[in-house]
Order: C-alpha cells, then structure tokens, then sequence
C-alpha cells in the first residue's frame, strides 16, 4: 500500500470516526460528511491516473456534483432546525416533539 492510498483511508476513517464520536451539533456532522466525501472524490481522480485508463473519468465529476447537491441539502436542513429549534444539538431535534 503506497503512502497516498494509506493518507485517503486514514482521511475517510477519521472522518467516519468525527461523524461517530462528535455528534453534538450538526454543522460537524456536515463538515465530517463533507470530508469523507471529499476524501472519496480524491481518491477516485487519482484512480484513473494510477492505472492509465481513461474510462473512469466521469464518476469523480459526477460524485463531486451529487456532493453539492448533499452540501446544500445539508445546510438547507441546518437553517431550517435553527429557526425551528433555535439551535443546531443534534439532541434537541427530536421527531417525537414535532
């Protein structure tokens, strides 16, 4: 395993591990959620570069599209609980009070 594939798992797995462990307000959820996708997107663009083809070269604009598209989606939801809710813990949005 070459020292950049070890540096895009170790990036995803500290992200997943942010997204775990430090769940208490939702803009760190997000930014974890966009590291991880950012790690993702790394990766499959050098992807194509190490093996010489040039078939897969579509997937990292395609995945980088559907990141915006999770990003406003994400942000949207963040100011939305924020007026709603008054703060963005992830432990004061709870289905059951609605």
């Amino acid at each position: 395993m070459s020292l950049l594939h070890l540096s895009f798992y170790t990036a995803f797995t500290l992200s997943g591990l942010g997204l775990a462990f430090h769940r208490a307000h939702l803009i760190s959820a997000l930014l974890c959620l966009e590291s991880m996708m950012l790690s993702m997107y790394l990766a499959l663009s050098i992807w194509p570069i190490e093996n010489q083809t040039s078939s897969f070269t579509l997937v990292p604009v395609l995945m980088l599209a559907f990141s915006a598209c999770e990003a406003g989606v994400g942000l949207a939801m963040l100011v939305a609980s924020t007026r709603t809710h008054g703060s963005d813990h992830l432990h004061n949005l709870n289905l059951l009070q609605c």
